[in-house]
């Protein structure tokens, strides 16, 4: 045969080698920049490796199979790709830190860990120097992969304004030593809890998503992973228990909390058959798993509340006193406007004039927040002041980011 040599045929393995190239890109993503990044303290640059690798995967496993430990290969290849590229700007540190990687890779045959390195991931994340903004970005695309266009819609910024803060809090990283490490005991309560809301965070862009956006494949699946991640690795924190529980009981109800239509369709009114039925009933056991250890804390109390309001409408029976104790006690342990807001609703269910007195208190500050307009509408068509209502639930409608809870208030406001 004459002329240039082909490149040897596809073989009926090929789709299997590159789905199981992909799985481990989905599945050890975290765990694998995690080990890279803990040894030579530069994230972007264990991020180049890893993608390097990954490639190198995509184009050779299809061929040559795929190799008994994935995760290892992988994690040689990208072991192999950092020192060389560190060989290539050496410096005498630079050489001894080639050399340990190196060393690494002869080790690579010795069981990974699994868990710690990940979780030494989150909590440089949420470090101190590191802008509290851009802490739940940084975790989304450190520990699960995710590109810096996809985090920028979720967080509603453009791509390079996000794409520069993810590349300055790496710098920031790397050039602050922060250390790839669990914090001491006296340093571990405020990173941790910054762990927790920055994963809340990531969440809340993607609560009011509709049913077919938020699947296991968007930014909400994505957060609940990392809950889970946390709860795995944490198993004994009643507060990841209590996170990952409340975000599975708001995620159960996702599928009713829109019509056929596309129609925005609030909690009370919901279909409790399209609910979910094994999230709720997992989110129920987190909740008593994290009840047993008698610290309660702002997300297993707000858990409480969603388990109280699931039970509502599945039972036809409101308990607005019990409701209104959780609500104290979350202003107790975490107080926010957004707390002070769901009191007053729930108090409305008792005392309409406290209530509406309780939202007139926090007016000075919340002109521009939506919650607040909507409950008020809520208060004031309890109270009997139809056209009061009207104007707060055009308000809220005007402030609403979701076009179907817009549409929503604006219908309310007609009535």
């Amino acid at each position: 045969m004459t002329g240039a040599a082909r490149r040897p045929a596809e073989t009926p393995a090929a789709p299997l080698a590159r789905q199981a190239a992909e799985q481990a890109a989905r599945t050890s993503y975290g765990r694998l920049l995690a080990l890279l990044a803990s040894r030579s303290r530069d994230i972007a640059a264990a991020e180049d490796a890893l993608a390097e690798a990954l490639a190198a995967a995509l184009a050779t496993w299809p061929e040559r199979g795929v190799p008994d430990n994935p995760d290892a290969w992988l994690l040689t290849a990208a072991r192999r790709n950092l020192g060389h590229a560190r060989a290539r700007g050496a410096t005498a540190s630079a050489g001894a830190e080639t050399m340990a990687m190196l060393q690494d890779e002869r080790d690579s045959t010795a069981p990974m860990p699994l868990g710690d390195a990940r979780l030494q991931l989150l909590f440089v994340c949420a470090h101190p120097a590191i802008d509290a903004g851009v802490q739940a970005p940084l975790m989304l695309q450190t520990v699960l992969g995710l590109d810096a266009a996809r985090i920028a819609a979720s967080f509603l910024v453009a791509p390079a304004t996000m794409s520069q803060r993810l590349v300055r809090a790496k710098t920031r990283i790397r050039d602050a030593g922060i250390a790839f490490a669990i914090p001491a005991p006296d340093q571990l309560a405020p990173r941790r809890a910054a762990v927790l809301a920055a994963i809340y965070a990531a969440y809340g862009t993607a609560h009011d998503d509709v049913p077919a956006v938020a699947e296991a494949q968007g930014l909400a699946g994505e957060a609940i992973w990392l809950a889970r991640l946390l709860g795995e690795l944490m198993p004994d924190d009643p507060e990841a228990l209590g996170l990952l529980a409340l975000m599975l009981f708001c995620e159960a109800r996702r599928p009713a909390r829109r019509d056929a239509a596309g129609g925005f369709v609030p909690l009370l009114a919901q279909d409790a058959r399209r609910w979910d039925a094994a999230m709720l009933a997992e989110a129920e056991a987190l909740l008593r798993a994290a009840a047993r250890f008698r610290t309660p804390g702002r997300f297993q109390i707000e858990a409480a509340i969603q388990s109280l309001h699931t039970e509502t409408v599945l039972t036809g029976t409101a308990n607005p006193g019990p409701l209104l104790a959780l609500y104290d006690l979350l202003l107790a342990t975490a107080p926010s406007t957004g707390a002070r807001v769901g009191r007053a609703v729930a108090l409305a269910a008792l005392d309409v004039a406290a209530a509406l007195a309780d939202l007139d208190a926090l007016a000075a500050r919340c002109t521009g927040y939506q919650p607040w307009w909507a409950a008020r509408a809520h208060v004031l068509r309890r109270a009997g002041d139809t056209a009061g209502a009207r104007d707060a639930a055009r308000t809220a409608a005007g402030l609403a980011s979701d076009p179907a809870v817009r549409n929503w208030l604006l219908a309310a406001s007609q009535e």
